[in-house]
Formats: structure tokens, C-alpha cells, sequence
């Protein structure tokens, strides 16, 4: 170890930095994708998990139960393997032309992480006094529009802080969509530890990497909830 050779080099010219700026490119697609989506996904099943109607409150249940308390390398086998019994035929030929791996992966991302912030966004709602609620509806709005228009703007801004967590998280769990072969940032750091046995190079460039995202993240989410703050002021 002591006579090991440092070459930077090897990550910022050639082939092996083509091959990293590719898995980049492929990080920050799943990462974005995933985020956009599972905020989606996590919003409806928060609203089913407190809909007054039991067959949307039970499905909401059993889809947080189980999501939660399985581990997402479970999941992404289980959608990467699975997906071709569970989705139709014609799905299963649009995901093969853009990209089986890919898809699987962004599937299993956004599931895992929607049911999280579900139970963030519920957490907002249940600190909402209920009085705006009945207040709502006593106005005329039926309880759909009441959570669109009065309840759920509130609950997102109170729930700012743990849906960044929620969103970092998944953009470091994208590193796991390299055990189907998806071809982000680590898979390919990896490719070039294969190739020039230089692996402390390529993994403390991925490392900087990924710190970076979450800092942009972080950055990103802050600058949104402070403008969404001073307009709230404003008002």
C-alpha cells in the first residue's frame, strides 16, 4: 500500500472519464425521474391512506407494509426478474426499447421511496388543525378539493425538511440499480477499477460525485422553501 502510485489521470482524460461522465449522465436521469415520480406516487397513496373509504385505506396500508419492510436490493430483483409475469405484454416490449435495466430500476426507486414520503406527507396533514378541514367543507368543498386546495400546500411546506432526506436517499440508492446492469456512476467507477486496477481514483470520484448531488439537492429544496416562505409572509 505504501508503494501504491496515485494517478489522477486515469479519471480526467481518456476513456475511463468518458465512461464516468456516462454513468453521471445515467445518475442523475434516474435520480431526477425518481424523485419527480415517487413525490407522484407518494402524495396519492398518502391521500388514499386517509380516505374515508376502506378499500383505499386498506390497499394504502398493505402497499406501506409492504414496501417499508422490504429491503429496495429485494425489490429491484423483484421488479428487475418478476416484471415480466406482473406487467402486459405490450409494457413489457416499450420497456425492452428504452431499456429494460433502466426501468426496473427507476420502478423499484420510485416504490420504495414513494412509501416513505406518503408517511411524511401524512405526518404534515395529521399536524394540520382539523378545524381547516371542516372548515373547508362546511364551504362547500368536497374532501378532494379540500386536500388539494387548503390541506396538502400546508402539509408539503411542513414537510420540506424529511422529503429532502427522502430525495437524497434516493439518489444514493441509485447505486444499487448497478446489480441489474443499469450503468450509473458506480457501475461504471467500477468498469474502470476493472480495467486499470486503480480503484481508489474512480471510487473517490464517484464519492465526490455523490456528494455533490446531495449538496445540490439540499441547495436546490432550501432555495425553493425559502422563496415559498417570503411569499407566504408576503401574503
Amino acid at each position: 500500500m505504501l508503494s501504491y502510485k496515485f494517478d489522477w489521470s486515469v479519471i480526467t482524460s481518456g476513456q475511463y472519464h468518458e465512461w464516468l461522465i456516462s454513468g453521471l449522465k445515467v445518475t442523475i436521469q434516474l435520480s431526477i425521474s425518481g424523485i419527480l415520480l415517487s413525490f407522484l406516487l407518494g402524495l396519492i397513496v398518502a391521500v388514499m391512506r386517509m380516505s374515508h373509504l376502506k378499500l383505499f385505506r386498506w390497499s394504502a396500508c398493505v402497499f406501506l407494509e409492504f414496501t417499508r419492510n422490504t429491503p429496495l436490493l429485494v425489490q429491484i430483483f423483484f421488479w428487475y426478474f418478476g416484471s415480466y409475469k406482473l406487467l402486459p405484454t405490450a409494457v413489457n416490449e416499450w420497456l425492452n426499447n428504452t431499456g429494460f435495466e433502466f426501468a426496473a430500476a427507476l420502478i423499484a426507486l420510485t416504490i420504495y421511496t414513494s412509501a416513505f414520503i406518503a408517511e411524511d406527507i401524512r405526518s404534515g396533514v395529521l399536524s394540520i388543525p382539523k378545524e381547516q378541514m371542516e372548515a373547508a367543507q362546511s364551504s362547500g368543498f368536497s374532501y378532494i378539493r379540500s386536500m388539494q386546495y387548503i390541506i396538502l400546500p400546508q402539509a408539503v411546506r411542513i414537510t420540506i425538511p424529511p422529503l429532502v432526506n427522502q430525495f437524497l436517499n434516493l439518489a444514493k440508492n441509485s447505486s444499487l440499480a448497478m446489480t441489474i446492469g443499469v450503468m450509473e456512476l458506480t457501475y461504471q467507477a467500477r468498469q474502470v477499477e476493472s480495467y486499470t486496477f486503480k480503484g481508489f481514483e474512480a471510487f473517490t470520484a464517484a464519492t465526490v460525485v455523490y456528494l455533490a448531488i446531495s449538496v445540490i439537492i439540499t441547495f436546490l429544496v432550501d432555495q425553493y422553501n425559502e422563496r415559498v416562505l417570503q411569499i407566504h409572509k408576503g401574503a
